[in-house]
């Protein structure tokens, strides 16, 4: 299990996507090791205990960045909080 951190929400100029993410992974540096995650489940814990899981969609960007998709949109309090990479 690998922790990561939820950076912000994938927005274009004016939309935003509420249910895409990106998350940095810890130990992920370039994007080669980024896409060696494409496919593996995350899972948010908010503070009251619920799980909202999701899944790795795909790199972004060259520096180790990854894009995740919620099954439900997380809270805009999730922003800069921890998840976990299965």
């Amino acid at each position: 299990m690998v922790k990561g951190k939820v950076l912000q929400f994938r927005q274009g100029r004016k939309t935003v996507y509420e249910k895409h993410f990106l998350i940095e992974v810890e130990g992920s540096e370039d994007r080669k090791q980024a896409e060696k995650l494409v496919g593996k489940e995350v899972s948010w814990k908010s503070p009251a205990g619920k799980i909202i899981k999701g899944k790795i969609s795909g790199a972004h960007g060259g520096k180790g960045v990854v894009r995740a998709i919620f099954e439900k949109g997380l809270p805009g309090q999730a922003v800069t909080t921890e998840v976990e990479v299965k």
